[in-house]
C-alpha cells in the first residue's frame, strides 16, 4: 500500500513554487492544467521571459494576458506572443508588473483566446522575491 501511495504522488504534480539561480534566474509552478517558467537572462535583448505550457494547443489568438486576482488585481496583455505547439511565450526587457503580480496576488491565470489556465499563487511570494534577489545580483 505505502509504494501505491508513493507512485501516486510521484505522478502528480508539484504544488510549490521553485526558484533556481542557475544557470539563470528561474521560478517555476506546475499544476494539473500546466506549467509556467519565469526566467531572467541577461545575455538576451528581451531578457524576462515567460512561458506557458498547457496540457492543451494554445489556440492563435491575438492577444496573450494574466489577470492576477487578489488584493493588487491588474491585468497585462500584449501582443508578443509566441506560440510553439503546448508552450506560448513571451519575452520582454522589464517584468516589473508581473513580478507585482505573482508576489502580492491569490491567483494568476493566463489568457489566450479563449483558454484561461490559473495558476495558485499561495505560495509564490518567498520565490518571487529570490528570484529579484537574483536579477539584483551582479553577474559573475
Amino acid at each position: 500500500m505505502r509504494t501505491l501511495i508513493a507512485l501516486a504522488l510521484l505522478a502528480t504534480p508539484a504544488t510549490a513554487w521553485e526558484f533556481t539561480a542557475s544557470p539563470v534566474c528561474t521560478v517555476s509552478h506546475e499544476t494539473a492544467d500546466g506549467a509556467l517558467t519565469l526566467s531572467y537572462d541577461p545575455r538576451l535583448p528581451d531578457p524576462y521571459a515567460i512561458a506557458v505550457t498547457a496540457n492543451t494547443q494554445w489556440p492563435d489568438a491575438p492577444i496573450f494576458g494574466i489577470r492576477f486576482d487578489g488584493p493588487r488585481a491588474l491585468t497585462i496583455t500584449t501582443d508578443r506572443q509566441m506560440v510553439d505547439g503546448p508552450t506560448v511565450t513571451v519575452r520582454d526587457q522589464g517584468f516589473g508588473n508581473v513580478l507585482n503580480g505573482l508576489e502580492f496576488n491569490a491567483t494568476a491565470t493566463v489568457l489566450l483566446g479563449d483558454t484561461a489556465i490559473p495558476f495558485p499563487l499561495n505560495d509564490a511570494a518567498p520565490e518571487i522575491q529570490r528570484f529579484r534577489a537574483c536579477i539584483a545580483a551582479p553577474i559573475a
